[in-house]
This record gives structure tokens, sequence and C-alpha cells, in this order.
């Protein structure tokens, strides 16, 4: 579990430090402080990413923030941590060992299914057209 969100640019592992929000009625994008939650529609960036942030010929760019500093990991972090270790420490491992209800024994087998062409490749068929 990371304790921190992470930066949404692709194969960047750097923790995020702010957060882009596009504003297209407006031609606008908004870069501002980290978001206290992650929103479906913006981008969580790195220190590095949002220093070379680029916009679209036309749009204009809207900093809140000129230098951005990573969040320190809040009470909300500590609290998730603390309930997923609870959830998992109430959930009782599968066991392998069948419950004692009694012996456990396999169902005859009454008739085996034939192997044929379709059952060996699966769901998929070839379906010719007419030739023309």
């Amino acid at each position: 579990m990371r304790p921190t969100r992470g930066c949404s640019r692709s194969a960047c592992t750097e923790p995020a430090v702010a957060t882009l929000t596009y504003v297209y009625s407006d031609s606008t994008a908004v870069l501002g402080p980290l978001a206290t939650h992650a929103e479906p529609h913006t981008y969580d960036l790195c220190a590095q990413h949002a220093e070379r942030l680029t916009v679209p010929r036309g749009w204009d760019v809207v900093r809140l923030a000129t230098e951005f500093e990573p969040a320190p990991p809040s009470s909300d972090d500590l609290l998730a941590l603390a309930d997923a270790v609870r959830e998992a420490s109430r959930t009782p491992p599968p066991s392998s060992v069948p419950a004692a209800r009694g012996p456990v024994v396999p169902a005859p087998v009454t008739q085996s299914r034939p192997m044929t062409e379709a059952s060996r490749r699966g769901h998929l068929r070839v379906i010719r057209g007419e030739e023309e």
C-alpha cells in the first residue's frame, strides 16, 4: 500500500504534489496544491511534471501555487491503514479442510462427454462466408 498518491503520468513513480484540472469551457488548465481527495477528472502530478506542464496552444494556465511540497501523511491515511488491518484480521483464512459434516464422497462419473472439435477450441469458431 502506498502511503501517498502517485503521479498520474505513466511510468512515473514519484509522489504527487499538485493537482491539475482542465476547464474545457474556458480553455484553461488549473494547477494547484494536491487535492484532499482524488477526483475522477483531475490529475495528480509530481513536482517535476507540475513544473514542466504545457497546455494546448491558445489555452491559459492558472497556477494557484508556484512551489509544491509533498503532502504529509494525514490521519485519514493512518485510519484507512488501521481499518484494513482490522478487516483482514476479522476474516478467517480459507480452510482447505472441509467442515466436519461427514466424509466427502465424490460423485460417480456416469457418462463422459465426447471430445469434439468445438470443445477443444473453446468458444471460438470459424464462420466461412460464401465464395465469390
